[in-house]
C-alpha cells in the first residue's frame, strides 16, 4: 500500500502485512522518519526530536463530533 509523505508528498510504499504499530519507516525522497501509528488503515506520523509532530498526523475522519 502506498501512503503520501507528510513532508514532501512523495508516495511511500509500505506493506501493511510486514509492519507493526510503533515501527519506523523513512521517506526515500526527503529522509524524514515516520512512525507507523496504525496498520488498519495504514497511517504514518512524522517524528520530530520531541516525538510526534502533531501538525503532520494524518486523521481518517473518525474523530468525535461536538
Amino acid at each position: 500500500m502506498a501512503v503520501v509523505c507528510p513532508e514532501c508528498d512523495n508516495p511511500i510504499v509500505v506493506d501493511a502485512d510486514e509492519v507493526e504499530e510503533g515501527e519506523t519507516v523513512q521517506c526515500e525522497e526527503c529522509g524524514i522518519d515516520l512512525e507507523v501509528i496504525s496498520v488498519d488503515p495504514l497511517e504514518l506520523a512524522a517524528i520530530d526530536d520531541a516525538g510526534y509532530d502533531d501538525e503532520d498526523v494524518t486523521h481518517t475522519g473518525d474523530e468525535e463530533e461536538e
